[in-house]
């Protein structure tokens, strides 16, 4: 389980990098475009951060 986590982190960050786009098209609020982002960069360096070798 420890090797898929990342992997679905990195994969929902995408996701969300693609509904940042689609509501900046739409003319959503600033604030929900920076809300997803911000989710989208958290997600990403949660898998990324997961993947560094460290002590366990």
């Amino acid at each position: 389980m420890s090797s898929v986590l990342p992997v679905l982190l990195l994969g929902l960050a995408g996701m969300l990098v693609g509904g940042v786009v689609s509501l900046r098209r739409q003319g959503a609020t600033k604030f929900s475009i920076g809300l997803v982002a911000a989710l989208a960069v958290i997600s990403a360096a949660g898998g990324v951060l997961w993947l560094l070798p460290g002590d366990s």
